[in-house]
């Protein structure tokens, strides 16, 4: 069966927006919210959009928005960008570390959105800490109508610290060792051609998964999504770049 998946191109919009707050949500992961009148017109409506953000130092890299607040009698525009702090001297690390209210950040895109898929009956999603705001944009596309199973290996964070209540009646966020997903994963199993994948964390992690959704059980590429969002030893890896370079789609 193939699904059917909108996809939506945006205006290609660099916006310089400024810090309103900073909440630590768990031992490792703190939202800071970022205002400003150039966020007007800002849309992501697809679970797994990003943006660019353009750190003081000059580096860059792609996050994918928590939240985007429209605005209200409360509050203006606001946007919400989860950063997990690794203790290291990284660009992103460092620079919410040391985020105030007032602070600056340039932030570019979603240059297009691709929306969660029609015609699916079951969701399963595999993430680390870098990709809980994704998985969490996923539960809400999925609502509670729709069973998901979300595999969750956190660094450090306890995947209920960070979900919360946000977790839909038909769903299940279970915390896993990275050595445990491979198990986690085919207990799972039978999958049928309506069941829709989205892995996303760290690269090396999520290679064996993604071979055994792809090769040993034949799954299309339309029906898993895969992304490496970073890579041990790796600096500023392109998640567009296939997860296993020795067998890319």
């Amino acid at each position: 069966m193939a699904f059917t998946r909108e996809r939506i191109r945006h205006d290609l919009t660099r916006r310089t927006l400024t810090v309103v707050r900073t909440t630590p949500l768990t031992a490792r992961i703190t939202r800071i919210t970022l205002t400003g009148p150039e966020l007007d017109g800002f849309t992501a409506p697809g679970p797994a959009d990003h943006v660019k953000l353009f750190f003081p130092n000059g580096d860059s890299r792609d996050y994918t928005p928590a939240a985007f607040h429209p605005a209200n009698d409360e509050h203006p525009d606001e946007l919400d960008l989860d950063f997990v702090l690794h203790g290291d001297e990284g660009p992103a690390t460092v620079w919410a570390t040391g985020a105030q209210p007032g602070d600056e950040l340039v932030v570019a895109g979603p240059r297009g959105s691709q929306l969660a898929p029609q015609g699916v009956n079951r969701l399963v999603i595999v993430v680390d800490e870098t990709a809980f705001p994704a998985a969490a944009r996923w539960l809400e596309a999925a609502g509670d109508q729709l069973p998901v199973d979300v595999l969750a290996w956190p660094l450090d964070s306890a995947p209920e610290e960070y979900f919360g209540t946000r977790v839909p009646e038909r769903a299940a966020v279970t915390p896993y060792a990275p050595s445990e997903l491979m198990t986690a994963l085919r207990a799972l199993a039978p999958f049928d051609d309506q069941t829709f994948f989205f892995l996303a964390g760290e690269a090396t992690t999520l290679a064996p998964l993604r071979r055994y959704l792809r090769r040993e059980l034949e799954l299309p590429p339309e029906q898993v999504q895969a992304s490496g969002y970073w890579r041990y030893g790796a600096a500023g890896l392109d998640h567009h770049a296939p997860i296993d370079p020795s067998d890319p789609d």
